[in-house]
């Protein structure tokens, strides 16, 4: 199984962290965002990854090389800033993930889930299967709606979720002609609203690094376990 890591964006709200890097390569303890998420993705035996990128992009791949540091295979999908958006991103790269259901993972999520979770996922007849969690005090009202394994669109009734930016996918879900920017959420509602993406809840640490606030404490929470372990 392929995984791709969406590593495009602008990182605006993080500046002036981000005035002179990507967002991806911020560290945490010496290392980067996305380094975490190689890391975790060769752990689950995934190790053939596509990375997309476009703001100060050319840092990423500098970075990163080929993989081989990391006992991977990484492969570039270049974009022109604001070119495609989320799904957008992934559609260009639909070329380098093949045929087959492939992982999508956020650069920019701390997390500890185990992505050898999603290499036994079988799509059966859906088209995605995303993993859920609690809201956090930035998206207090939730994504979407969780019920006998499905994502649900959001309603008053069902405990709402938020999207963890974790998912597989099949190259099906986007089939489909598309206008450039397209935002991932739009395909998910449709999806959604046919019955066609299953879901599960993650109930471990997560958190979205969208601000230099959460960055900040990410690191003090990390720095507080490596402490403990002394």
């Amino acid at each position: 199984m392929k995984a791709m890591i969406l590593a495009a964006g602008k990182g605006t709200r993080m500046q002036p962290l981000t005035l002179s890097r990507p967002k991806p390569l911020l560290e945490v303890n010496h290392k980067s965002l996305i380094e975490y998420q190689i890391e975790a993705l060769v752990k689950a035996g995934i190790s053939d990854i596509i990375i997309n990128h476009a703001y100060l992009g050319e840092q990423i791949p500098a970075k990163l090389g080929n993989g081989s540091n990391y006992n991977c295979r990484i492969q570039y999908s270049p974009e022109k800033v604001d070119e495609f958006e989320t799904a957008g991103g992934i559609i260009n790269a639909l070329p380098l993930l093949g045929n087959q259901p492939f992982v999508v993972v956020n650069a920019d999520i701390w997390c500890d889930f185990n992505y050898a979770k999603l290499t036994q996922i079988t799509l059966h007849d859906k088209l995605a299967h995303i993993v859920l969690v609690d809201n956090p005090e930035h998206n207090l009202s939730g994504d979407f709606g969780y019920q006998n394994y499905l994502a649900t669109q959001l309603n008053q009734t069902n405990k709402s979720y938020t999207f963890s930016g974790i998912a597989v996918y099949h190259p099906d879900f986007f089939n489909g002609e598309h206008e450039m920017p397209l935002a991932l959420g739009k395909l998910l509602r449709k999806a959604i609203s046919l019955g066609k993406v299953s879901a599960e809840i993650h109930n471990g640490q997560w958190s979205d690094i969208g601000t230099p606030e959460r960055l900040a404490q990410i690191k003090q929470r990390v720095e507080k376990g490596l402490n403990e372990k002394k």
